[in-house]
């Protein structure tokens, strides 16, 4: 039969099958003008509207399959419809989606036999255990709607509540457990067992986790997989947002920083108000992205709107705060955010951003105080990237600390894994550190040949800020001469010694027998006759101009 002479129906099946999403939606939902739809069709029309992104006809279809369903007396069918209708709801946040869950479990009840959608049910429940930090009753949870499924054989069902007991699991610190789980969940979804909607949540869920506790490889093999799943469904909407912003993720971080910018700019431009959540996390990437590159103003905008999307400016606002000069405001900002984070992983992302700000602020015991808890969230979690990411912050304490040699071993090792995993950012940026640390030792040579490393790869990235502060300490260093005694008064030679031996204002108050306000203008002078901004930059200047 010639294609143009199908009816609505017909051409929808036909690009239903073809994963051709917009063709199924605007055929069934032709059709249904014409007729109502059957209950399959009406199924059909709901995902296909899903997978297209039209939420409000995606729930419409719902409502109206769950109707079906109940006075064709369907109720395991009904039950489905009434948990995918409170499960969408609940991520909207909206205050319907409680009915909707307790009307699917109120539904199952009533079925006098073993069914799948016992199972179903259960996951709302692993969600309010995630939300409320109980990770053990999470992980309970999800194993029992886990084996419903298997023992019902609805791949789906697994899936879901694998992935979330292998998140309850990472959220245990029992990183190899859940990475195993996720990994068996992975199999079913790049060997096509699961249905459209179910890979794209699947997806999303397991590359979060991942990134979660820095499980790198997996993140981005995961995403190139989700990339090429997108790809091959040109109509598909829900998840390409997600997918972007995972993407530009990963590309920041192996220093493909104009194609990053690239993909945050399609979700920006994309989607608002339909999915705040994904636009906020895109709005926050690119900030970080423009911050990197130096763009501080646009940085700012870019980390104010994800605010307002619900997103979480930090660590980013912080330190581009700091990177404006404004210390005290980093520094309010950075307290305020780890003192209302209690979650152990949520905390390490944000321990390197206090660690760095601290130094700046010459608050020395804070962030030892910090490195601490970060190389005790490295050694209980066992992974190699909080681990690296433990080293950098104690060999920049170590470097405060004026323990030049102490500094250089977790340096190294800390550039070592970021090298490995392809992050040449971070890499370079530790290789800065580990120039001073050479400097402190008396090794010019080995300083700039670290320095010079560095200055590469800000160069190609476009990280015009660091390039600069590199070029500085290069030019002091070969061209500038210990600053003349009338230059910096004797007390301020003084308290400039002491600020690069890693001291605050208020221990130097003590040691000098003075107020910490006259501490505070010392340094304030100081700062402006050397024409530095941060704590750091003085403490450089003092070891490259041999003044310590």
């Amino acid at each position: 039969m010639n294609p143009t002479t199908n009816s609505p129906r017909d051409r929808g099946r036909a690009s239903f099958d073809r994963h051709d999403w917009g063709e199924a939606f605007d055929a069934f939902a032709s059709a249904e003008r014409d007729a109502p739809l059957d209950r399959d069709d009406l199924e059909r029309l709901v995902w296909s509207a899903a997978l297209r992104g039209h939420d409000e006809a995606f729930l419409g279809a719902l409502e109206r399959l769950h109707k079906a369903c109940v006075e064709a007396q369907e109720g395991r069918r009904a039950a489905r419809a009434a948990f995918w209708i409170g499960f969408h709801l609940s991520s909207l946040g909206s205050a319907s989606a409680a009915g909707w869950l307790a009307r699917a479990s109120r539904l199952v009840e009533n079925e006098q036999e073993p069914c799948v959608e016992r199972g179903y049910v259960l996951l709302p429940a692993v969600y309010r255990h995630l939300g409320a930090a109980d990770d053990v009753a999470a992980q309970a949870v999800a194993s029992e709607a886990a084996r419903i499924g298997e023992r019902c054989g609805d791949r789906d069902l697994v899936a879901l509540a694998r992935n979330l007991e292998g998140r309850a699991l990472l959220r245990q610190a029992r990183v190899e457990a859940g990475l195993a789980l996720l990994d068996e969940v992975m199999v079913a979804v790049t060997s096509g067992e699961l249905s459209p909607l179910v890979t794209g949540i699947v997806y999303c869920n397991v590359i979060a986790c991942c990134q979660q506790v820095y499980a790198l490889d997996r993140a981005r093999e995961w995403t190139a997989a989700l990339a090429r799943w997108c790809n091959e469904q040109p109509q598909l909407v829900t998840f390409t947002g997600i997918c972007l912003v995972h993407r530009a993720e990963i590309m920041q971080l192996g220093g493909a920083w104009p194609e990053a910018i690239e993909a945050v700019r399609q979700v920006c431009d994309r989607c608002t108000d339909a999915d705040p959540e994904v636009f906020g996390d895109a709005c926050y990437q690119r900030g970080e992205l423009l911050r990197l590159r130096g763009e501080l103003d646009e940085a700012d905008q870019a980390y104010r709107l994800a605010s307002e999307h619900g997103r979480e400016p930090q660590p980013g606002l912080a330190l581009l705060r700091l990177a404006q000069g404004q210390t005290e405001s980093a520094a309010t900002a950075i307290r305020r955010v780890l003192a209302t984070t209690s979650v152990k992983w949520q905390r390490a992302r944000l321990l390197p951003a206090f660690v760095e700000i601290m130094l700046s602020a010459g608050e020395l015991d804070d962030a030892r105080a910090a490195c601490r808890e970060l190389e005790d969230i490295a050694r209980e979690f066992g992974t190699e990237i909080i681990g690296a990411m433990a080293a950098h912050a104690r060999g920049a304490v170590s470097i405060a600390e004026g323990d030049h040699h102490g500094a250089i071993e977790p340096l190294r090792h800390a550039f070592g894994v970021w090298h490995r995993v392809g992050a040449p950012y971070l890499a370079a940026r530790i290789r800065v550190l580990i120039g001073r640390s050479f400097l402190g030792l008396g090794d010019g040579e080995g300083a700039k040949l670290e320095r010079d490393a560095a200055r590469k790869v800000f160069a190609a990235l476009g990280a015009a800020r660091d390039l600069a502060v590199v070029d500085a300490a290069d030019g002091s260093a070969s061209t500038a001469k210990p600053v003349p005694a009338h230059e910096l008064s004797k007390r301020e030679l003084e308290v400039l010694r002491l600020v690069a031996s890693g001291k605050t204002n208020k221990a130097i108050a003590r040691e000098l027998f003075v107020s910490e306000r006259t501490v505070d203008r010392h340094v304030s002078n100081i700062f402006t006759k050397i024409g530095v901004g941060t704590r750091a930059a003085a403490t450089a200047f003092a070891y490259e101009n041999g003044l310590v």
